[in-house]
């Protein structure tokens, strides 16, 4: 029941992949054929504008025109990802951490899939007001999971509730395979 219970889960966390992942390429593809070749669209002046980019790179162009390294990295990334989401309980409390997980998983097969089609990350989405490097859909997924994560890690959930994350075997003191000594 509780591996059934699980599958659930994961099918679940799959779904919403997806549903994000459509997403981002949707918006790609509106950027392609919307803004490609076109001068920006000023959604806010001075502060928010669509201009259809490519970036060969990864955040903030770094390791530009490095496919090879960067689908290395990213799959092993995506790699990690789905190990630490594997690992998660499945209790109400960590559902949000499945959901950002998920997100995460779409935010880096977004970015792969296009580096895989075009040779290129499509971006488009720039805050001309503080000078950020344009990004997309995909970046967003990424970055807002990630500090949702990190918030939720140090300051939510308690050093036992993320027993999960340790590669170490669950072990309590006193038990035999914890290395301790029974007292007798």
């Amino acid at each position: 029941m509780r591996e059934n219970k699980k599958h659930k889960l994961l099918i679940i966390d799959g779904l919403v992949a997806a549903v994000l992942l459509c997403l981002d390429q949707f918006t790609k593809y509106l950027a392609i054929s919307r803004l490609k070749g076109n001068p920006a669209l000023v959604l806010i002046e001075g502060i928010l504008e669509l201009q259809y980019v490519e970036n060969t790179g990864i955040a903030f162009s770094l390791f530009r025109n490095r496919k090879i390294f960067i689908l290395i990295m990213g799959f092993g990334v995506l790699a990690v990802i789905l190990f630490f989401l594997l690992k998660v309980p499945q209790g109400k409390k960590f559902r949000i951490v499945h959901f950002l997980l998920s997100a995460l998983i779409a935010g880096a097969l977004g970015n792969i899939i296009d580096r895989i089609r075009f040779d290129f990350v499509v971006d488009f989405i720039s805050f001309v007001l503080i000078h950020y490097p344009v990004f997309n859909v995909a970046d967003c997924y990424i970055v807002i999971s990630a500090i949702l994560l990190f918030f939720l890690f140090m300051f939510v959930y308690k050093e036992e509730e993320l027993e999960f994350l340790s590669f170490r075997k669950n072990t309590k003191p006193g038990r035999p395979d914890s290395g301790e000594k029974e007292s007798g």
